[in-house]
């Protein structure tokens, strides 16, 4: 049962949202799927965030691992879209994602230092609307501001090996401990380390953290959830998965969104997720 905290009004300089951050994530969060042939597909899994254009003209950002689009060889991929029945129920309804123009060359934005990706895409009203703000993604400095260590709590989300929590689409939801130590500053700890079950399929998920999640006893509480950072990858030793996920800061998600700003592509270009 997801624990639903009392309202708190957000900080002026982001958009409101709701402050049941796990929901707002799920309803933000999509499957991205490539077929190969009939029996394999490549799967990974992306967010939405709302980041306005340098004009503050509204913009929907598709946030996933730069592996994710890299690995998929063909120049459109299928995103999860969902939308509701009248009846309360709920239908998947994946459309088209152009990720490489046609000449091949990617669409996306990639971090010239780190597994994250980003791209402009035009989303179905629901989903732009569930866009969470920029201003809630995690910076340089949320870490050290709120005392964050080994231990803490931070809920995930993603599609292990495709599935999903139900035939709506939906992404399965995890929670797990931060395992690693430094954390920052992060030019030093670009990622962390989270203890928890990673499948194929999870990376570009979020890592958030919320209100309902356990803190080091002492810690102060942060003054709205954020965005920690993106599941890039899992740790294998031996072969095997050792049920550790490699998290990439959120910073690199804002540097990103800043090199994406600075890109001379025109906006229609880069927008181009067919509803």
């Amino acid at each position: 049962m997801l624990i639903q905290d009392a309202p708190v009004p957000p900080p002026a300089a982001v958009a409101p949202v709701p402050w049941d951050m796990t929901v707002g994530l799920i309803n933000a969060t999509v499957q991205l799927d490539q077929r190969l042939n009939d029996t394999q597909r490549k799967v990974g899994t992306g967010f939405l965030i709302s980041a306005p254009r340098p004009d503050g003209a509204p913009r929907v950002v598709l946030v996933t691992a730069a592996h994710v689009l890299a690995v998929m060889p063909g120049g459109e991929a299928r995103i999860g879209w969902r939308s509701p029945e009248a009846d309360g129920a709920w239908k998947f309804t994946p459309g088209v994602l152009v990720i490489r123009d046609a000449d091949g060359a990617p669409l996306w934005t990639q971090h010239p230092e780190r597994d994250v990706a980003v791209m402009e895409i035009t989303a179905p009203a629901a989903f732009a609307q569930a866009a969470i703000p920029v201003g809630w993604l995690a910076d340089e400095n949320t870490f050290d501001r709120w005392r964050v260590g080994p231990g803490d709590e931070l809920m995930a989300l993603g599609y292990p090996h495709g599935l999903s929590s139900n035939k709506a689409g939906f992404p399965i939801l995890r929670l797990g401990r931060i395992s690693s130590w430094p954390l920052t500053p992060i030019r030093h700890f670009p990622t962390f380390l989270l203890d928890f079950a990673v499948s194929q399929g999870n990376s570009g998920g979020p890592v958030f953290w919320t209100p309902a999640v356990d803190r080091l006893p002492g810690a102060p509480a942060a003054d709205h959830p954020y965005i920690a950072g993106v599941l890039v990858q899992e740790v294998q030793g031996g072969g095997e998965g050792l049920e550790l996920g490699v998290v990439a800061h959120a910073q690199y998600v804002r540097e990103a969104i800043a090199l994406l700003d600075q890109s001379t592509a025109a906006p229609e270009t880069q927008s181009n997720a067919a509803q």
